[in-house]
């Protein structure tokens, strides 16, 4: 059973359990994470994010960047999905809904539809199951940048802007300077230690769900100070793990239908899908500490990225394995078709 296979890895990835077990700690010892706390959260979180885009400045590649330039609707559909169809989900829902769920936790699924796509997982995704590679790197990519402007700007239309909302000009500042300034600096320097840093991919993978950890952790130890969880009890999980896995089959529903509307072969029907579809907690967590700051409310706001996050992983993991075996089968057919062809046109020649 394919699901099963994937619900085993879920519950046995070092990475979701992490963030099960901060957000028991957080629970147990909420006041050494919280702002101004002993473990000093918020000089430890800054650092570590800016280590980390530096990281993903350094792996990003230019020259599989530019291989997947080629289709222009593809991007254009990614980045719709992204930044504009997500939203407009959002705008439906609160319409109908959004008398009856939290305010925060309503915007905490705004901020979920307002995040860039994953990167690691898009490509790798769309990789297993034979898909358009450079053109998921190009969007996925792409995403991550857009997302540093767009993402506190489409937050900035929901909490407003000035007083009683964010300050966008500062926020806007304060995300150049702490993710993309150093993920130029890691573009700059590829060219000295890229090979360096790709031979240790995998400690720099660590460090990067590290950092997302410490995040996680201090988020819920000033949400668990100010008695936010005690006042909203248990049904915001269960509110949020329902709407998250309603907007990811409505979401990809959706990708599918229209990369098909499209006529897409099925290599760019895949990294349509799997980078239309994804949201990046790597981005969002960090985001979220510089556009909210020390909001008590910020663990409530990052509940439905940290579930979407492991279901889009899941379902999206079973997606591939069935796209992959689709993708043999084609090849196979074309292979006897081509083989009987050259077969007919031998005995046509004789």
């Amino acid at each position: 059973m394919p699901v099963l296979k994937h619900l085993k890895r879920m519950f046995t990835d070092w990475f979701l359990c992490g963030m099960l077990l901060a957000t028991f700690l957080a629970y147990v010892f909420p006041h050494f994470g919280s702002t101004g706390g002993a473990m000093h959260a918020e000089w430890v979180i800054n650092i570590g994010v800016f280590l980390v885009f530096f990281l993903h400045g350094v792996n990003l590649s230019s020259e599989q960047i530019s291989h997947g330039l080629k289709n222009i609707r593809l991007h254009v559909m990614v980045q719709g999905f992204t930044f504009i169809v997500f939203p407009l989900i959002w705008v439906v829902a609160n319409k109908l809904l959004g008398a009856h769920i939290p305010p925060l936790l309503m915007l905490g699924f705004f901020y979920l539809c307002a995040l860039p796509s994953t990167i690691s997982s898009s490509v790798a995704l769309t990789g297993s199951a034979g898909g358009n590679v450079p053109a998921a790197i190009l969007n996925a990519s792409l995403s991550s940048v857009l997302g540093i402007f767009l993402t506190p700007l489409l937050v900035s239309f929901v909490v407003g802007s000035g007083a009683g909302g964010i300050d966008l000009g500062s926020t806007l500042l304060d995300l150049c300077a702490m993710l993309l300034l150093p993920l130029v600096l890691g573009q700059l320097v590829r060219p000295l230690c890229g090979r360096f840093f790709a031979r240790h991919k995998r400690y720099t993978n660590i460090c990067d769900k590290v950092v997302i950890l410490l995040l996680v952790y201090a988020a819920f130890c000033n949400s668990m100070v100010s008695g936010m969880w005690q006042q909203q009890g248990s049904s915001v999980i269960v509110s949020a793990l329902v709407g998250s896995a309603v907007l990811l089959a409505i979401i990809l529903w959706m990708t599918t239908r229209t990369a098909r509307a499209l006529k897409f072969s099925t290599a760019d029907e895949i990294a349509a899908v799997f980078c239309a579809s994804k949201k990046s907690l790597a981005a969002g967590a960090p985001m979220a500490a510089l556009i909210f700051g020390a909001n008590p409310g910020l663990g409530l706001i990052l509940l439905p990225i940290m579930i979407y996050h492991p279901l889009q992983l899941i379902v999206c993991s079973v997606m591939a394995e069935s796209y992959a075996t689709r993708s043999r089968a084609e090849a196979k057919h074309n292979n006897i078709s081509g083989g009987s062809g050259l077969a007919r046109d031998a005995d046509a020649t004789a």
